[in-house]
């Protein structure tokens, strides 16, 4: 077995530099659906597509890119992840239709699934002693809720000297420039390529033919429909449902005079909590049983959720809201790569958490695409709430029967 690292190393240091970075761009996106629209006089749903094709595109690339690292190494994956990152970013910056745009958010989310959790994580995971692991995990994770944080802020501040066109062209040199921090990132070694070769296909069908790593590919789903969602329509849905009371004067002591920037504050406040969540997921995924605290955080958003939709909805709701859901919101990430590192070993991490991630992005997709078709047939979102919490309550559910266990006849790193 290779040698682990302490937790605080040039690699954790370097994941979270790539991943703070990938996310912050991700995370900006929603920020240019208006002077995109306006400029081109598209209807919103146009370049809503586009983001949600990305997200399709990343869970596609997920376990591509994290079988890539397996076979040609992580920091060869990384650089084409970024490369095919800034290229999709590019060719963004100079579309002029609907489906241009939707063409080249492939390109983009590939490109993210290069520079994402799969990759990473299987990395740090290498890189971290056992003991260590799932906090280690939750830093990485707790660094692409920082990227989102200021992701959306940063794309603002540059429009307001730049066009959309050069501020795309602006991240995308940024995401190359990640590359340059690469030669500090030093995982231990990965097995030889004849070993890879003769095992890799063997250890997915043990994977697939374990109910586990089924249940655990289901229960990530509605991980992936709440946050995709919520990221993309809840400023909305805020400005829907607050516009009135906001118009009378409600918190504007504290500086929220109108709905557009509730919904600022709410992302972000989200983006806050979220990192307080996630280290205290990886605190407790070192202590507590792993499957159980999934099915705790299920259950906790299912309820967080619940309550938020059957209240009257006030900007204290919405403030608390996304305290309360912004604690659970990627808790889940480091729970869930560290159950499959548990199960199924570190060597085939990358791929085997990739093809999990999928089905997160799989309810992403769906999360973005049916809020906008639903409420445009209903005039509401109300029903695409209680979706969410009737998944959320499923994810929970399956959980628990999960054998949290090392599989026999696994061949580990």
């Amino acid at each position: 077995m290779s040698q682990r690292t302490p937790m605080f190393t040039p690699v954790l240091i370097v994941s979270c530099v790539i991943i703070m970075v990938s996310f912050a761009v991700r995370a900006s996106f929603g920020v240019f659906q208006i002077p995109i629209a306006e400029e081109f006089n598209w209807l919103r749903a146009e370049f809503s597509l586009a983001i949600a094709i990305q997200n399709l595109a990343w869970g596609i690339g997920q376990p591509i890119f994290g079988a890539m690292a397996e076979k040609i190494g992580d920091k060869r994956a990384i650089i084409i992840g970024a490369i095919v990152y800034a290229v999709g970013l590019v060719l963004s910056a100079n579309s002029t239709t609907p489906v241009e745009h939707q063409a080249y958010a492939w390109l983009v989310g590939f490109g993210i699934a290069g520079t994402g959790f799969g990759v990473i994580l299987a990395v740090v995971g290498r890189a971290a002693s056992d003991e260590n692991r799932s906090m280690t995990l939750a830093i990485v994770t707790a660094a692409g809720s920082a990227g989102q944080v200021f992701g959306a802020p940063v794309a603002e501040w540059l429009l307001t000297f730049l066009t959309w066109q050069s501020t795309f062209l602006v991240f995308a040199a940024v995401v190359l420039s990640l590359i340059l921090t690469l030669p500090l990132m030093r995982a231990p070694a990965m097995a030889s390529k004849a070993e890879l070769e003769e095992s890799l296909g063997q250890i997915l069908r043990k994977a697939f033919r374990d109910p586990s790593y089924t249940l655990i590919f289901l229960g990530f789903f509605s991980c992936g429909y709440q946050l995709a969602f919520i990221t993309a329509h809840f400023p909305a849905f805020v400005t829907e449902m607050c516009g009135p009371i906001l118009a009378g004067g409600v918190l504007h002591n504290i500086g929220i005079t109108t709905t557009s920037a509730l919904g600022a504050v709410a992302i972000s406040l989200i983006g806050l909590a979220n990192i307080a969540g996630t280290l205290a997921a990886g605190w407790a995924g070192k202590r507590y049983s792993k499957k159980y605290l999934l099915a705790g955080i299920y259950t906790g958003r299912t309820i967080v959720a619940a309550l938020f939709i059957m209240f009257p909805i006030t900007p204290v709701t919405v403030i608390l809201f996304s305290v309360a859901m912004g604690s659970l919101w990627l808790a889940t990430v480091p729970l869930t790569s560290g159950l499959i590192a548990h199960i199924y070993g570190l060597r085939y991490m990358g791929t085997l958490y990739g093809i999990i991630f999928f089905s997160h992005q799989m309810g992403s997709f769906l999360g973005v695409w049916l809020g906008g078709r639903m409420y445009d047939a209903f005039g509401s979102y109300t029903g695409v709430w209680w979706i969410g919490v009737a998944i959320g309550a499923f994810s929970a559910v399956v959980h628990l029967p999960v054998r949290e266990r090392r599989l026999e006849g696994l061949v580990t790193a």
